[in-house]
């Protein structure tokens, strides 16, 4: 059922996540997504409201997740989809 719902989610990441969102410990959440997807934690930064927010991806950039963890360690999904690509970084840049 989990995977089924992160499956069709196609959520723009919000400060608060919508009621109908796929929730559950954060260990329960992270083994599903490595089970069907081989998605595993590739980026983690701390929101301004306390949560930790975390950026999963498939080997092959296939499919992504996004996390938000609140500190009970309740995580919920707020994104996911398809075609995950990383851009390279400039050496010496100043960002984007």
């Amino acid at each position: 059922m989990i995977a089924t719902g992160i499956a069709v989610l196609a959520l723009a990441p919000t400060a608060i996540v919508a009621a109908d969102s796929i929730c559950a410990p954060r260990e329960v959440l992270l083994a599903s997504l490595s089970r069907e997807y081989t998605e595993a934690p590739k980026a983690i930064g701390l929101a301004n409201n306390g949560a930790v927010v975390e950026l999963l991806t498939a080997p092959d950039g296939g499919t992504w997740t996004i996390l938000m963890t609140r500190p009970d360690g309740t995580s919920c999904v707020v994104a996911a989809g398809e075609a995950w690509d990383t851009l390279p970084q400039v050496a010496g840049g100043d960002g984007l």
